[in-house]
């Protein structure tokens, strides 16, 4: 399976203008990303037998420095939330297993220690078994 490069530019009305450089001719547009991203697929369909579905297209969006930079800054920072989210799950289900297991408090008072409802701490509970 071959992947494609597909270059995707705004024009000056704002509309998205998709290219394939491997494929000369191979162009489409869009009123959205989405739109042209779709549009690109069917183009390239055009040019290659059972590429509607098998070509893989690695999207080049060309966006001004500071606005490329925006968008990595937001996936990093959402990638290191996703991370420190599952420490924290992590973390609440060892304490769930001291408080309960270990020390025998009940639910309700696991619960209030932790900032949980007591149905979480009886999901976390039923979970660790």
């Amino acid at each position: 399976m071959k992947a494609y490069r597909v270059v995707l530019e705004r024009d000056a009305s704002g509309a998205w203008i998709a290219t394939v450089p491997d494929l000369p001719g191979c162009h489409t547009y869009g009123r959205s990303l989405v739109e042209a991203k779709r549009r690109i697929r069917e183009a390239v369909a055009l040019w290659i037998d059972d590429a509607a579905e098998a070509a893989v297209l690695e999207h080049d969006v060309r966006l001004p420095r500071r606005a490329l930079a925006a968008v990595d800054e937001s996936r990093d920072a959402r990638a290191r939330l996703e991370k420190e989210r599952e420490r924290a799950g992590a973390a609440t289900e060892r304490a769930v297993r001291t408080l309960v297991g270990d020390l025998s408090l009940g639910m309700r008072d696991a619960a209030d220690l932790l900032g949980l409802s007591h149905q979480r701490v009886q999901q976390l509970v039923r979970r660790g078994s």
